[in-house]
């Protein structure tokens, strides 16, 4: 076949569509009945179809006529009445042959000259005859005549020109027996009657033919309207009978339905529905309106087909006769699936998040509300819990908002995944969450729960190839234990988030009412420390790092210090945390680079620094440029600056991160793995990372002299792994001369601790190097238990009476506890470390609100050395809050 043109393909395509609307159209005027079209004889006819009713009376007036004057009939009289009957009688034949289809005026014309005026011509020839002879009296034939005459009207009344013919032909006759020239001039004044008539009878029907062909087109074009718009699929009729069986309905219906029209002509007009899943409602409302014969509209059901779900608004009315009788309904339908559907979509919207799926802060609202509004007290418990994501930011910051949003889908398909048909999760904003369970559950369960959502929260996620790690906080609050409005339930469990979060991420906290003061001492916390910020409240404190060979300070780890003007000393283990979530950490930051590397330039040459680097700051693209323009402003050499990196860096290992470690290092300064073997990843970033030096968290040193624990090995593996990869060590925290044999014993390079000194400030730090280098070790042997500094709720009770405390440090042996004053010595206390565990201890000394408790019996420690029983963490008591005496960041 040969190629053809863009314009030729249009055109054909035209032409076929222009063809398929053509048969469309023929089709629906084949489907007109054909008493539809166009036939002006029907409106003009010109023999009536009672004409040949007129035989009788002429038969009648001859055979009485004859009976009233005692005569017989003639020859003539008789041959000529009976034709004249006869051809009155063929008249039915001439109607039936008008009706057949003869359209002409001429032939139609000539029929009735034949079946209308020859009869009557001969019965007025008969009877003219009749009485010429002088066998019946003039005045009875006029009088048959007449009467003949006036039916002959009668019978074609409303057809003008047979009533014409009729007359001129019944006299015609009687002119003829009396009077041949009298006869000859009407049957002339006859033969113009009928010219004139022929004409005014054509001209009728020619105006009669186009009224009657724009009356069809108006119709067949009404028709044509209707069958467009019902198979458009935007509206379609339907009518029934007094018994409410279908008489019409529209073609479309009937192929949504998988039927033919016919097979549903006649069937129960509701049988095109499914109105059972309308819950009754539609059913009922239908029914109702069927029964009481009462009009309806805007009614919504459902189409009786399992093809696809389609709904369908439908409007009736009852129909009656003229009589008033009922006849049945009559209506029409519209579809409204996609309105259905986009009312539905709309309401998704408004209470679904489009994201990830989940309710909405709307929903979320709302159920809650409904619960706690419920008629029944006992069916108004719940539990709430509101989950922050830990870490999120930086997965925005670092891999793009795209991402963000695919790892917060995988984020609500574990939340989902993990409490089920327990309770409604839904995403309130951003990386906020909440769930909400009703009924009341175990604080133990709830627990549980919690455990297992921040587990699989935590757990890696894949996001367009990258290995993303987050974490996950969860406040807890219970109705109607705190709070019986859903106002003050979430306002409490968000304390509780804000605990967990204070309490170092990863963690669940319950709401407890010293909450309230808690959230109040941050906020006024948090604008103090904005105060200092601005105004130069905070300083720099150096911790002298040593070398184990020599015993001699190589550098010092700048650490933050807030000196407070009403509350002195604020740990930094308080404020950081504020600092992050604020995001002042980042110009804390560089203020505290900056001035680290203006101290570096008063000190010795062969001194370094170190100054840690927040993982907000090390996704900050202008950190090289940052830290040159530090460098450069105090004019330092860049490999006296190390910068301390934490593990959680690599959270988001991609091309960013190598990029950033390959920038820093060009610039010359170097690079500290910090707090190694506490974080969350693997060790597959060492063979990449351009470290210098790894640091040993403080947590392997801690206890590592003891008798069973495995801390020693740990540090002996990190300095074999460091000494592996051409890397130093330094072992933080040490703080007695056993722990500096052990560290020294296992090959750590370098030392930092109390057992040499404690952080000095910048002033103290330059005095303490004008009297040289040399470090001297000072410091217990270990000459107490080693302690774990902590802040933890605990519960004291003496002589039947319980008081509130906390534990600022414990050991194995004893504890330093808070919150009593001027306890006596040798005051002996059951003290409730945690759920389960109480332990007697007594009182050693007191100063103020401070006292030095005693065990009974020594605690047990765990595999790492640490004190077993404050590991634990319940649900009836605060959990517990363990920080470090120094918070550090750079």
């Amino acid at each position: 076949m040969a190629d053809v043109s863009g314009a030729e393909q249009i055109e054909i395509e035209a032409r076929g569509e222009e063809r398929r609307d053509f048969a469309r159209t023929q089709r629906r005027r084949e489907r007109v009945p054909a008493s539809h079209a166009p036939n002006p004889r029907m409106a003009n006819r010109l023999i009536a179809r009672e004409w040949p009713q007129i035989a009788a009376p002429m038969a009648v007036g001859l055979a009485g006529l004859a009976l009233l004057n005692g005569v017989i009939p003639d020859g003539i009289v008789v041959s000529v009445g009976i034709t004249a009957v006869m051809l009155a009688l063929l008249g039915a034949l001439a109607v039936r042959v008008e009706n057949a289809g003869i359209v002409g005026t001429a032939p139609r014309m000539l029929l009735m000259a034949l079946a209308v005026g020859m009869p009557m011509f001969l019965f007025g020839a008969a009877v003219g005859h009749w009485a010429e002879i002088g066998a019946v009296p003039w005045l009875q034939g006029l009088a048959l005549l007449v009467t003949v005459s006036l039916l002959a009207t009668v019978f074609e009344s409303g057809q003008l020109a047979s009533v014409l013919v009729a007359q001129v032909a019944i006299w015609a006759g009687v002119a003829c027996a009396a009077n041949r020239l009298g006869g000859l001039v009407t049957l002339g004044i006859g033969l113009a009657v009928a010219v004139a008539a022929y004409f005014r009878q054509r001209e009728i029907e020619a105006r009669a033919r186009e009224q009657m062909e724009i009356e069809t087109r108006i119709q067949t074009r009404a028709q044509e309207i209707l069958a467009d718009y019902e198979e458009t699929g935007q509206g379609w009729f339907w009518e029934t009978d007094r018994r409410g069986q279908i008489t019409y309905l529209s073609r479309p219906v009937a192929q949504i339905l998988g039927r033919g029209v016919e097979e549903l002509i006649g069937r129960p007009f509701p049988e095109l529905f499914n109105l059972a899943d309308q819950a009754g409602e539609g059913e009922r409302t239908l029914a109702f309106h069927l029964s009481a014969r009462s009009s309806f509209s805007e009614l919504a059901v459902r189409a009786a087909t399992d093809m696809e779900e389609r709904w369908w608004q439908i409007n009736g009315r009852p129909t009656y006769d003229t009589f008033n009788n009922f006849q049945g309904f009559r209506g029409s339908g519209t579809d409204l699936t996609e309105k259905r559907r986009s009312a539905e979509h709309a309401s998704r919207l408004a209470q679904f998040d489009s994201l990830t799926g989940l309710s909405n802060r709307l929903r979320m609202s709302q159920t809650l509300e409904k619960i706690l509004v419920a008629p029944q007290v006992q069916h108004r418990a719940c539990a709430v819990f509101l989950l922050d994501l830990d870490r999120f930011k930086q997965v925005n910051d670092t891999l793009g908002h795209p991402a963000g949003d695919a790892l917060l889908k995988q984020v609500a398909q574990r939340l989902e995944g993990v409490i089920g048909n327990v309770g409604r999760v839904g995403r309130l904003g951003g990386d906020e969450f909440q769930v909400i369970m009703p009924g009341k559950i175990e604080r133990d369960h709830l627990a549980y729960l919690a455990n297992q959502v921040i587990e699989q929260l935590s757990a890696p996620y894949a996001i367009d190839g990258n290995r993303v790690m987050i974490g996950a906080s969860v406040g807890i609050a219970i109705a109607p234990d705190d709070g019986v409005t859903s106002e003050a339930l979430i306002r409490n469990a968000d304390l509780a988030l804000y605990a967990a979060k204070d309490g170092g991420r990863g963690r669940y906290h319950f709401y407890a009412a010293d909450l309230h003061s808690d959230a109040e001492e941050r906020r006024q916390l948090e604008e103090e420390l904005r105060d200092a910020v601005a105004h130069g409240g905070l300083e720099l404190y150096y911790q002298p790092v040593v070398q184990t060979a020599t015993e001699r300070i190589t550098g010092f780890e700048a650490l933050l210090r807030w000196h407070h003007p009403q509350h002195g000393f604020i740990s930094p283990a308080k404020f950081i945390p504020i600092a992050e979530d604020t995001g002042l950490i980042a110009a804390i930051g560089e203020w505290a680079l900056r001035t680290a590397c203006q101290d570096l330039a008063q000190w010795p040459q062969d001194v370094r620094v170190a100054v840690n680097v927040s993982p907000l700051q090390f996704a900050n693209p202008a950190l090289p440029t940052i830290v040159t323009s530090a460098l450069a402003h105090a004019g330092v050499e860049p490999e006296r600056l190390e910068l301390e990196i934490t593990e959680s860096v690599f959270l988001n290992n991609d091309e960013g991160t190598d990029q950033m470690f390959k920038q820093l290092k060009s610039i010359g300064v170097r690079l500290a793995l910090d707090d190694f073997g506490t974080g969350y990843s693997s060790l597959g970033y060492l063979r990449s990372a351009p470290f210098d030096k790894i640091k040993i968290d403080q947590s392997f040193v801690r206890g590592a002299t003891q008798p069973g624990s495995r801390n020693g090995a740990i540090i002996a593996s990190i300095v074999s792994l460091a000494e592996a990869l051409g890397m130093e060590t330094t072992a933080e925290g040490v703080e007695t001369l056993d722990e500096l044999d052990l560290v020294r014993m296992l090959g750590c390079s370098h030392v930092q601790g109390y057992i040499y000194e404690r952080p000095l400030s910048a002033v103290n730090a330059a005095a303490r190097l004008s009297t040289g280098l040399v470090a001297v070790a000072q410091g217990p042997r270990s000459a107490r238990a080693s302690r774990q500094s902590m802040l933890r709720k605990v519960v004291l009770e003496n002589a039947g009476h319980k008081y509130n405390g906390m534990v600022r440090n414990i050991s194995m042996t004893g504890a330093l506890i808070e919150g009593l004053w001027n306890v006596p010595e040798g005051t002996v206390f059951r003290i409730q470390l945690a759920d389960g565990h109480v332990v007697t201890g007594t009182c050693r000394w007191s100063n103020d609100d401070r006292m030095g408790v005693e065990f009974a019996a020594p605690l047990k420690a765990d595999d790492d050395g640490r004190i077993a029983v404050v590991q634990v963490r319940t649900p009836a008591l605060a959990p517990v809050l363990e920080r470090p005496l120094q918070r550090k960041v750079g």
